[in-house]
């Protein structure tokens, strides 16, 4: 049975977390897992590539080793492993999952912002402030996104718990209460 690819890193990703907690690594690893994502954002098929039947094994390895080279320990094993069975197109899920993980065990949750118009460092700082007391995190980390088309109001998503507070929604609603 073939897995799809969000059962494959969070199974890659727990692991690796688990293993990076176990070996008391956690910080080292979360670092350079930072580092292997920044390299595969910047190179944006790097994981296709080294995933691809089509390329010479000899041209993938010789791409794998100079990619290992920055790398130590866990995340040098890690990387090994997930090229040798194929899976370097999912690295970028695997790093989502663990960074969940990592996050979850510092206490910081992170999520989005829609808004109609970009929010203010105040606003922004409030609702993070607010949103981490209502879910019982230290911190939330919400990434910001402009959509004129909420009207007003915010909409805050993160770690399955969403809040819409838009105007579009409020309009909505009383547009449905209206009709009954």
């Amino acid at each position: 049975m073939k897995l799809d690819k969000i059962t494959v890193a969070k199974r890659y990703g727990k692991a690796l977390f688990e293993l990076a907690v176990e070996s008391q690594q956690t910080e080292n690893v979360h670092r350079e897992l930072m580092k292997v994502r920044e390299i595969f954002e910047s190179l944006d098929r790097l994981g296709d590539l080294l995933s691809d039947a089509r390329l010479d094994l000899h041209e993938k390895r010789a791409i794998m080793d100079t990619l290992l080279q920055g790398f130590e320990g866990i995340v040098h094993d890690s990387l090994e492993i997930i090229y040798q069975y194929d899976r370097m197109y999912d690295i970028l899920l695997i790093i989502d999952e663990f960074e969940r993980r990592y996050n979850d065990s510092q206490g910081i949750a992170t999520g989005f912002v829609t808004s109609a118009v970009p929010l203010k460092e105040k606003q922004r700082e409030q609702l993070s402030q607010k949103m981490a007391v209502q879910l019982g995190y230290q911190k939330v980390h919400l990434t910001e996104i402009v959509d004129p088309e909420i009207l007003g109001g915010v909409i805050v998503e993160t770690n399955h718990f969403v809040v819409d507070g838009s105007i579009r929604s409020r309009l909505e609603r009383l547009r449905k209460e209206l009709r009954n």
